[in-house]
């Protein structure tokens, strides 16, 4: 009982993220409809599907108020990036498959985003390893994140001849529900766009509209989603009206990785599959580096930045930064062996597939074998470290 309750949280919060997250981007593929393939899954499509990850980076801040909750935001962060960058272009490629097509990604597409995303990954791993976590390491991340967005689309880059005008037909964002009246089932049902947008075409002001009323509900399924990884990492939690329960009593950083980062990357997954259905192979594959370049450089810096401007430093203690640089080393190798997965040869098949789930199945292992100090895992902890070190400036 006391491991269920959390779970079934999880599961309410996967629903509320889940339903909130199709509104936000039924929007934000309207209000980014003129952007080319590739661009526009990087950016629009990539901060649509990872508000969750920014909205529980805040909640483990700011309401578990401490280095456990600074210790999520890394873990949620690293398990979402592994996701991302496993799962999602494997069950992309499982799509394309069942339409018996082949998959072709622009190479200079994974070229933009494996550079940026090689370079934030650095820095990340840098800061995290530091004991004094200051406001400017925050800003050093947002700014990392400016780059990637300023490379794209100012044509000092070189970048912006590239788009072509490509907006398509508005219904192919929404459709009016002509025969719904019911406001009250559109919102219990949390059909936000229905909601809020109704009989009426969309528009610019509308779909801003869908995006504020998105982004506060996704906040309390992702409000819940903290609270659920919360308890399940303590040895004994208190749940108002019900009493004590005994938790997982693990490092709350092992458990955002493994479950609280599935949930938050549901999102990126769903988006990034309707895009692969649609022939849209490039947004399906930039959705998911680029939400990793977004989760890893502002979801963290943003909040990082507010809360130690508005309290004080983050003061790192050993055990936090030992594992955080040990998961973060593991996911810069493989983030390395999914780039040479992608690079190698001219198309997806089912060995990459296979081969991406296989790296993906290892980090779990391996997350879940150091939350247990198993000893062939502290082994392998130790070579992790040593990668760190070269890391590090």
């Amino acid at each position: 009982m006391g491991i269920l309750i959390p779970l079934i949280l999880i599961a309410i919060s996967c629903l509320i993220i889940g339903k909130s997250a199709t509104s936000f981007t039924t929007a934000s593929n309207y209000l980014g409809r003129n952007l080319s393939k590739g661009v526009k899954g990087a950016t629009i499509n990539a901060i649509a599907s990872s508000m969750p990850e920014l909205l529980t980076t805040l909640f483990f801040l700011f309401y578990l108020n401490d280095i456990d909750g600074f210790s999520g935001g890394i873990g949620i962060t690293a398990g979402s990036a592994t996701f991302n960058i496993m799962i999602i272009p494997a069950l992309v490629f499982i799509v394309v498959l069942m339409k018996n097509k082949k998959i072709s990604i622009s190479k200079k597409t994974l070229i933009r985003d494996s550079i940026f995303l090689f370079v934030t990954e650095v820095v990340f791993i840098n800061i995290i390893s530091r004991q004094t976590i200051f406001w400017w390491h925050g800003l050093i991340f947002i700014l990392l994140y400016l780059a990637y967005i300023m490379y794209m689309f100012l044509p000092i880059f070189g970048n912006n001849s590239n788009f072509p005008k490509t907006q398509r037909g508005i219904s192919k964002f929404y459709n009016p529900d002509k025969n719904s009246s019911s406001s009250l089932r559109n919102l219990l049902l949390l059909n936000l766009d229905k909601l809020i947008i109704g009989k009426r075409t969309i528009n610019s002001t509308s779909g801003w509209w869908v995006i504020i009323v998105s982004t506060l509900v996704m906040s309390i399924g992702s409000f819940f989603l903290v609270q659920a990884t919360d308890w399940l990492g303590k040895d004994i939690y208190q749940v108002p009206l019900l009493g004590e329960f005994h938790g997982l009593g693990i490092p709350l950083i092992f458990v955002a990785v493994i479950l609280s980062a599935a949930a938050s990357s549901l999102p990126d997954t769903v988006i990034s599959v309707l895009d692969a259905r649609k022939g849209y192979y490039d947004d399906a594959i930039s959705n998911a580096l680029g939400s990793n370049i977004f989760d890893i450089s502002f979801a963290i810096g943003l909040p990082l930045l507010f809360y130690t401007l508005l309290f004080n430093p983050i003061e790192m203690n050993s055990e936090t930064i030992r594992i955080g640089s040990e998961i973060w080393a593991f996911l810069f190798i493989i983030t390395l062996c999914a780039f040479l997965i992608f690079f190698i040869g001219k198309h997806f098949n089912r060995k990459k597939v296979i081969m991406l789930i296989g790296f993906y199945i290892l980090f779990m292992l391996f997350v879940i074998g150091k939350s247990y100090d198993l000893e062939i895992v502290n082994k392998l902890s130790q070579i992790l470290l040593r990668i760190v070190e070269i890391i590090k400036f």
